[in-house]
C-alpha cells in the first residue's frame, strides 16, 4: 500500500474514532429525571446520568480497541438505543400522568350523584331569602368519611423556642438549596419529604376517635357544598396571619367559597364577593395543595415546592356539634386556624394533622403521609377549634379566642361552643411515596405541618340555620 493510501486510511480511523466520541458524549447528556424529588430516588443510586457517563467512557475504551467497521455499526447502535430509551421514559412519564386518574375502586367510594339531604323529623330545610351561587361543578358526596371526633395527636416534632403563628414569614426562612455537590439529584434529596415521613396506612394502629356524644350533646351536622375548586383559584397569600403580604405563606393555597380571597381581602371586601358555595355561604375555605413529586412541574420555585398540584377529588366541609353541649351561632367574620404550617421546628404544641385513607378512616397518621392500597384515596382531615371566648373575631396569634375542646369533649370555662368545622379532603395520588403538602421551604414538607383557614361570612339567618340543625340532631 503507498503511503498516501496508508494516510488516507489513518484519518479516516480518526473520524470515525471522532464520531463515535461524539455519539457517546451525546448519549451522556440525557433529560432532567422528572421523579427527582421522589424520596429515596436522588440517595438509593448514583444518578442516571452519573451512571451513563460511567457507561459510556467504558464503551469509549473499548471502541478504540475495535476494529473501525465494528466502531461504526456500534455508533449506530447506541444511537439507536438512546432513542428507545427517549420513547420509553416519555411512556413512563404517560404512566405517571395516567395514574392520577382513579385506581381500582377508588372513584366507586364517593357518589358524585349524591348531596346531603335533611333527616330526623324531615321538616328541616334551607333558610327562604338566600340567594344560592352557582358553583362551577357539584361537589362530589363524601358521605363515607368517618364522622367521628377529632384525633388525638401524637406527633412530637423537636421544638424550638419559635412561636411563630402558622405562615407567619419568617426573617428565618431561606430558599430551597441551589443545584451544587453533585446537582440536581442532591438539592431535591435536601427538600423533603424523606422516606421515613411515609407510612402504610395498615401499620397505623386503630384508635378511639374524640369525646363520645353524650346526653346534653349536640348531635347534628351541616355540610356547605363550595365544590373543590375547579375554577383554580389559587395564591400563596394568607390575610388572616400575614394580611397585605403578597406570598406570605410561601406556599400555595386552594381555595373555595369566597372567589375574593387574596393577601389583601376585608370583612367588607369578603362580604361583597361572589361564592361557589350554596346558600350564599361566602366564607372562606383554604389550605395548602397537594402535589404530585412525579412530575418536575414548578421545578424553579424558590420554595422548593416541586410538583403538578393534584385537585381534591372530593372536598367535605361539615359542621359539627359538641359532645357536651348545645352550640351557638359563630359571629360573623370570625377567623380560625388549624395546626401549625411550621410544626417541623416550632414543635407539636400546635399540630393537628390528621392523614388517613378512605375505607381506614379510624386509623389516623399524624405525623406520616398515609400509603394507601390501590383503590383507596388519601385522606386529610382538619379539624377546627370551637370553643369560643363570646367577644373576638381574632386574636394576636389567632388561636387564643376560639381554643379546642378538652379530651372529654367540654370546651374550657368562659368559652362557649360554636360548630365545629372539619375539612375533610380526599386525593387521588401516584402509588408509592409520591405525594408531598406544599410548606416553608425549612419544614422539608413534613406531614405534620398539615394546616388549614376559614373565615365565616355565612349570611346570619343561614348561621341560625345551621346551628339549628346542630342541636336538634339532623343532617342537613
Amino acid at each position: 500500500m503507498s503511503r498516501s493510501r496508508r494516510m488516507a486510511a489513518a484519518v479516516s480511523v480518526l473520524a470515525m474514532a471522532a464520531t463515535g466520541l461524539v455519539s457517546a458524549a451525546v448519549i451522556g447528556v440525557g433529560p432532567a429525571i422528572a421523579d427527582h424529588c421522589v424520596p429515596g430516588e436522588a440517595t438509593a443510586s448514583p444518578s442516571p446520568s452519573a451512571q451513563q457517563r460511567n457507561g459510556n467512557q467504558n464503551q469509549q475504551d473499548q471502541d478504540q480497541q475495535q476494529d473501525p467497521g465494528q466502531q461504526q455499526d456500534q455508533g449506530q447502535q447506541q444511537d439507536q438505543g438512546q432513542q428507545g430509551a427517549d420513547q420509553q421514559q416519555g411512556t413512563g412519564q404517560q404512566q405517571d400522568a395516567d395514574q392520577q386518574a382513579p385506581q381500582g375502586g377508588g372513584a366507586a367510594i364517593l357518589d358524585p350523584a349524591a348531596s346531603p339531604a335533611p333527616e330526623g323529623d324531615g321538616q328541616t330545610q334551607a333558610p327562604e331569602g338566600d340567594d344560592q351561587a352557582q358553583a362551577p361543578e357539584e361537589e362530589q358526596s363524601a358521605s363515607t368519611f368517618s364522622r367521628r371526633g377529632r384525633p388525638t395527636r401524637t406527633a412530637t416534632p423537636t421544638p424550638t423556642q419559635s412561636e411563630t403563628p402558622d405562615e407567619q414569614p419568617s426573617g428565618t426562612a431561606s430558599p430551597s438549596p441551589t443545584e451544587t455537590g453533585n446537582g440536581e439529584e442532591e438539592a431535591c434529596a435536601d427538600l423533603g419529604p424523606f422516606p421515613e415521613d411515609f407510612i402504610d396506612i395498615r401499620q397505623v394502629p386503630p384508635r378511639q376517635l374524640g369525646a363520645r356524644i353524650g346526653r346534653s350533646g349536640s348531635r347534628g351536622t351541616f355540610v356547605s357544598q363550595c365544590g373543590r375548586n375547579e375554577n383554580r383559584h389559587n395564591n400563596p397569600d394568607n390575610f388572616i396571619v400575614a394580611p397585605g403580604v403578597s406570598n406570605g405563606a410561601h406556599h400555595l393555597h386552594d381555595y373555595v367559597g369566597n372567589v375574593s380571597t387574596d393577601a389583601f381581602s376585608t370583612d367588607e371586601s369578603l362580604a361583597a364577593a361572589g361564592t361557589t358555595c350554596r346558600l350564599n355561604d361566602r366564607s372562606t375555605y383554604f389550605w395548602p395543595v397537594l402535589r404530585d413529586r412525579n412530575s418536575d412541574q414548578n421545578s424553579n420555585d424558590p420554595d422548593g415546592n416541586v410538583g403538578q398540584v393534584l385537585t381534591a377529588r372530593a372536598v367535605q366541609l361539615q359542621f359539627r356539634g359538641n359532645a357536651t353541649s348545645r352550640v351557638v351561632a359563630m359571629p360573623r367574620f370570625l377567623r380560625l386556624i388549624t395546626g401549625d404550617a411550621k410544626a417541623a421546628t416550632n414543635g407539636g404544641a400546635n399540630a393537628r394533622a390528621a392523614w388517613s385513607c378512605t375505607g381506614f378512616q379510624n386509623r389516623i397518621a399524624t405525623d406520616k403521609y398515609p400509603l394507601c392500597p390501590r383503590g383507596s384515596l388519601v385522606l386529610r382531615i382538619l379539624d377546627f377549634p370551637s370553643c369560643w371566648d363570646g367577644q373576638n373575631t381574632d386574636s394576636a396569634n389567632h388561636r387564643t379566642h376560639v381554643v379546642f375542646p378538652g379530651q372529654n369533649g367540654a370546651c374550657p370555662q368562659g368559652t362557649r361552643a360554636v360548630p365545629q368545622l372539619r375539612m375533610t379532603l380526599a386525593y387521588s395520588v401516584p402509588q408509592g411515596q409520591s405525594f408531598a403538602v406544599d410548606a416553608f421551604p425549612e419544614q422539608k414538607h413534613n406531614p405534620v405541618t398539615d394546616h388549614a383557614d376559614f373565615a365565616n361570612v355565612m349570611p346570619d339567618r343561614l348561621m341560625r340555620f345551621v346551628v339549628d340543625c346542630i342541636n336538634r340532631g339532623r343532617r342537613c
